[in-house]
């Protein structure tokens, strides 16, 4: 089920939208095609930007937002297309005309994009970028007369009647001019937000919720409000800051701070993403103290001012294709290979989406486009599929019936996959630990050598070993060595080899032989290996299987100390 995320979509200026196109080339599709995806997609823009400038509601992240902009400007690129600048609706009820326009800020990539634009400027600031709802205040000679929604910057809805129930905004101000304009940001309170580890917390929409709502709310006493502009107000940020201090606005003087370099700018950013703050945040602002007099301003993004934004929890990209996978023990995984991104400091080009019932349940294929987060230890994650292409197929995927424990003992058709993930298995740390046999030597060994069991390497020569394509003497020498000192393992490094069930095998290797462990009944190893009935049936099965059996054999055949 997909979870709202909430987010402050800021308006997105043509220019923009062509700075920055998705890697790669143009779909593989007819044209039809490409003009029915696009259109779409551009429909669903629509109504996003609606239900945000309508509404204040946001049902994608910023992240996801502009990611799906800039694939729709690619698409129409490819189609030959011209890009229209976005048109933002207004609401039929946004009647109120702001005495200054709300501009939008761009948003710097990167660190490298900070210091380009702090160059040869001067009186810089930072300030964390809330995650709220703007507005604007008006007060006339000294009275709030006005509370109005940014709208689209230009007009917004009039919410002045609750302004009264907020106690954050002061309803009288110690300035008689005839008009003073602030604009801020209406936040949900908070204690010891962190939003490293907190997130968002759908802190803007029950803000935006509560405003929308023609009933009062009881959200409107949490509210504060952080006033992030003053046009023309003082020249000085320094006396801005004491001026909005004495209007009753302190929350602006704490969280406002003199920047000289992009390291410092870093320092706050990173500061503001791990510490606990009173709301959450999506990144910082930096701004110029010198602003243009506030008859200038136009409802696009600021010159003077920009957004460094936190790394998105989530991040958009598009499913290249569509592999499996089968274990050991036959499980087939369903793995969606995407076109690379970076998430923290990981670059990411695939994702497991787990048994080929969960990936039915998905409905995901190549095109689509996903939100790939990372989980625990860094771990990749598909969180979502954000944005799925018109025409649907159904892929050819391995059955699941065919593979378990006991299929693929041998390189037969169809089993490929799980031989040599037991092979993997078979050289890994938890059975013969054969340094270098990883996945590459044994596909190597498998191109080169015929083999008809797990086995058929154990009597390989040195001077066969330096024969296979992509193996040289030196390597081939280390290779047999490894050979060497797996014969000599112990028998319970080489039940774990074959794939005996790990649960028994502390229990296994105290029978010392083979023959004693094949002696016994499903029903005396439920007893005395304290397993239950199920388990047991399996190790009996496994131990009587008649693949496993010729394995033994042959291990015998070559004198294997562990089973003589």
């Amino acid at each position: 089920m997909r979870q709202l995320m909430i987010i402050s979509l800021l308006f997105i200026h043509f220019s923009s939208l062509c700075a920055e196109l998705p890697d790669g080339v143009c779909p593989d599709w007819p044209a039809t095609h490409l003009e029915m995806e696009t259109l779409k997609l551009t429909l669903q823009l629509a109504q996003w930007d609606t239900a945000y400038h309508q509404s204040g509601i946001s049902p994608v992240e910023d992240s996801v937002y502009d990611s799906l902009r800039q694939k729709q400007s690619f698409w129409l690129q490819c189609a030959g297309q011209a890009l229209p600048a976005p048109v933002i609706p207004r609401a039929d009820d946004a009647i109120s005309v702001h005495p200054v326009s709300h501009t939008g800020l761009n948003k710097m990539r990167d660190k490298q994009a900070v210091a380009n634009w702090m160059q040869g400027r001067k009186n810089l600031w930072v300030q964390p970028k809330i995650d709220g709802v703007a507005v604007s205040l008006v007060y006339r000679y000294g009275q709030l007369a006005a509370l109005l929604s940014r709208g689209d910057g230009e007009k917004g809805q009039s919410w002045t009647a609750k302004a009264a129930l907020i106690p954050a905004i002061p309803l009288t101000i110690a300035d008689i001019s005839p008009e003073l304009v602030l604009q801020g940001e209406l936040y949900l309170k908070m204690t010891g937000h962190q939003q490293s580890a907190d997130g968002g917390v759908n802190a803007r929409s029950k803000v935006a919720g509560a405003m929308m709502r023609t009933a009062a709310s009881d959200i409107l006493n949490q509210l504060g409000i952080f006033i992030w502009s003053w046009p023309d107000g003082p020249i000085s940020m320094a006396s801005h800051l004491e001026k909005l201090s004495q209007f009753g606005f302190p929350a602006v003087s704490q969280y406002t701070l003199p920047v000289s370099s992009v390291d410092d700018v870093e320092k706050w950013r990173d500061a503001w993403f791990l510490q606990p703050l009173p709301f959450a945040t999506d990144g910082v602002v930096i701004r110029q103290e010198e602003e243009p007099a506030g008859k200038y301003w136009k409802n696009k993004p600021a010159s003077w001012a920009v957004a460094w934004k936190y790394p998105p929890a989530r991040q958009l990209t598009e499913v290249a294709g569509i592999t499996t996978t089968i274990g050991r023990s036959g499980k087939v995984t369903v793995i969606l290979n995407l076109k690379s991104l970076r998430l923290d400091d990981k670059w990411v080009n695939k994702v497991s989406v787990g048994s080929v019932s969960r990936f039915r349940e998905w409905d995901v294929l190549p095109g689509d486009q996903v939100a790939i987060t990372l989980a625990g230890q860094g771990i990749p994650r598909l969180d979502e599929v954000v944005w799925r292409v018109s025409e649907r197929q159904i892929l050819q995927l391995p059955d699941p019936q065919l593979y378990n424990a006991f299929s693929c003992f041998t390189p037969e058709l169809g089993c490929t996959q799980q031989f040599m993930s037991r092979l993997i298995w078979l050289s890994g740390p938890e059975a013969l630990d054969m340094a270098g046999f990883g996945g590459a030597t044994w596909q190597k060994l498998l191109d080169a050598l015929p083999a008809d069991s797990l086995i058929s390497w154990i009597n390989i020569t040195e001077k066969e070993m330096a024969a296979v394509p992509g193996i040289g003497a030196k390597q081939a020498q280390k290779l047999v060595a490894q050979i060497s000192l797996a014969r000599q393992k112990d028998f319970r490094h080489w039940l774990s080899a074959m794939g005996f069930p790990s649960s028994a095998l502390k229990f296994a290797e105290n029978q010392h032989t083979w023959d004693q462990l094949k002696a016994l009944t499903s029903p005396e190893w439920e007893a005395t290996a304290g397993i239950g009935k199920t388990r047991a049936d399996q190790i009996f099965e496994f131990i009587h299987h008649p693949q496993v059996i010729a394995i033994v054999g042959a291990l015998r055949q070559v004198h294997l100390p562990a089973f003589q």
